[in-house]
């Protein structure tokens, strides 16, 4: 099932029953998994490593070098998990020596014209909605959901079970299980009817606002809040993974919405 305008290196490796379109162009220092298939006018550059039965559209170029000035074309890597999706024209460019990888997930769907900079970290069942830029290092959780045309900031973290409003510049953390809109963009609510489709119950949608309350309706800093949520509501997991991911925010987390 390649076909004869295809071009493929002969070191790259190609597993079993993949599908490669005319046109395509796949480089040395390349693996596709078993049953992927590949779009025409494709190009694979060195460092991809994808997995098993994805989808690459056409136009899209994977593991393109880092739109970075530091680079100095060392031997660095794409990761795409199983079963993920890529639609036209979306560009993904591979490490530098910060993390000499850049990795998506499972499951994951990156819609038409987005780009996924270098060393940035996406998870499993990750939606990246049409034209989506996203710069260098970021973190992007299991689950998140990102609106059409959205921009974000090199570095900056988006939690599990988000939901980012399309348009949206992202400049700071969004902590994980929430909605977050407007411009500048502020925390607009829990992102219950996500956590309903993957099955959290009402009681713990519950627990999860009442921990957002302290934190953006509680007229606390941050560092108050914590302390306030670790006195207050009871241990989960949930709680811990609230807590530690803004704990760890080096950017700080986004603000929440005022009148003023």
């Amino acid at each position: 099932m390649i076909q004869p305008l295809a071009y493929i290196h002969p070191e790259a490796k190609i597993g079993a029953n993949v599908v490669i379109e005319p046109f395509v162009t796949i480089n040395k220092n390349v693996e596709i998994g078993d049953g992927t298939w590949i779009g025409s006018h494709v190009t694979i550059m060195e460092g991809a490593r994808i997995g098993k039965n994805v989808k690459i559209f056409p136009g899209a170029c994977i593991s393109g070098f880092p739109q970075s000035l530091k680079f100095n074309d060392v031997e660095t890597f794409v990761y795409i998990g199983d079963n993920t999706v890529i639609r036209e024209c979306v560009t993904i460019s591979r490490g530098t020596t910060d993390k000499y990888k850049t990795v998506i997930g499972s499951n994951c769907m990156l819609m038409a014209y987005s780009h996924l900079g270098h060393d940035c970290t996406v998870g499993d069942n990750v939606i990246i909605i049409n034209n989506v830029q996203i710069a260098g290092h970021c973190t992007v959780d299991d689950w998140a959901v990102i609106g059409g045309s959205s921009a974000i900031h090199q570095f900056t973290k988006i939690g599990a079970h988000t939901m980012v409003a399309g348009g949206s510049l992202i400049r700071k953390d969004i902590p994980p299980f929430i909605k977050a809109g407007r411009e500048p963009m502020v925390y607009a609510g829990i992102n219950s009817i996500g956590l309903r489709r993957r099955g959290y119950s009402n009681q713990k949608i519950k627990e999860i606002q009442d921990i957002y309350r302290i934190i953006y309706l509680g007229g606390n800093n941050v560092s108050k809040a914590l302390d306030r949520i670790e006195m207050e509501c009871p241990p989960s997991d949930e709680r811990d993974e609230i807590t530690n991911f803004i704990r760890n925010s080096e950017r700080g987390i986004m603000k929440g919405f005022t009148r003023e």
